[in-house]
């Protein structure tokens, strides 16, 4: 089994290390250029942003041939999930296959835009991820053949939130961010950052090619990285990942 992950903040590279298969990070796979993956069952797990999978994951499943007898896909998410997988679909039909099965799970939101994120760790025991997590696996395991059902409202839902997403993609530029004086200029947010988009030197200096995934906000050690509009200053990684993990994940340099 081959399972692709985009993770950020820890929760979706924390769901594909449950799996016996064989983990292959998405960024990496792009920095080489993609290829064709071929397995009885490939899987991929990513957060949702704006109701849609991010853009790398878009692009990623554009230019990645994959082919298994059995497709999985797994979309974490912290409030609304909307239908990511119309987009997941659509690609992996592109392609000649489509996911057999596909699957939500609610975890935490990091989305400082709207979230605190001490209330949202405040959440995490009542949201039941490990027993709901058991359930996917189990479910593919038995190679359960099943795409989640998305009906009018959610479909509708997930139409409104494409500026949204457009927003999050285009609209974080370099002024979006702060950098105060705790910076140490150690380099976690460029290394952890899976588009390349930020570089260190006297001081950090984001580009233009931001996927929204706050990575670096998360990561910092000491906290000096936040947004001009932000919710929380408390700052989130997922017990079961390390920020050297994140590191091997998605470092561009």
């Amino acid at each position: 089994m081959k399972i692709f992950y985009f993770t950020a903040t820890g929760n979706s590279m924390a769901v594909a290390k449950q799996f016996e298969g064989e983990l292959f990070s998405i960024p990496q796979v792009m920095k080489d250029g993609g290829k064709e993956y071929t397995d009885e069952a490939i899987g991929i797990v990513f957060p949702v942003y704006a109701n849609q999978p991010p853009k790398m994951v878009q692009e990623f499943l554009e230019k990645v041939n994959l082919k298994a007898d059995y497709y999985f896909a797994i979309a974490t998410y912290g409030m609304m999930s909307g239908n990511p997988f119309k987009y997941v679909q659509r690609k992996a039909k592109e392609h000649g296959y489509q996911f057999d099965y596909t699957r939500t799970l609610l975890m935490v939101d990091n989305f400082l835009d709207n979230f605190d994120m001490k209330a949202e760790i405040s959440k995490i025991e009542k949201k039941n991820i490990q027993g709901n997590l058991n359930t996917i696996k189990k479910e593919i395991s038995n190679r359960k053949k099943e795409e989640m059902h998305a009906g009018f409202v959610t479909n509708t839902v997930t139409k409104m939130c494409e500026p949204l997403f457009k927003k999050m993609v285009n609209g974080r530029t370099p002024e979006k961010f702060i950098v105060n004086e705790a910076c140490i200029q150690c380099g976690i947010c460029s290394k952890v950052c899976p588009a390349g988009n930020i570089s260190v030197n006297d001081r950090v200096i984001f580009s233009q090619k931001c996927e929204g995934c706050y990575a670096c906000i998360h990561a910092c050690p000491k906290n000096a990285i936040h947004l001009k509009k932000e919710k929380s200053n408390a700052r989130w990684r997922n017990p079961e990942v390390t920020v050297n993990d994140i590191i091997y994940s998605n470092c561009q340099i």
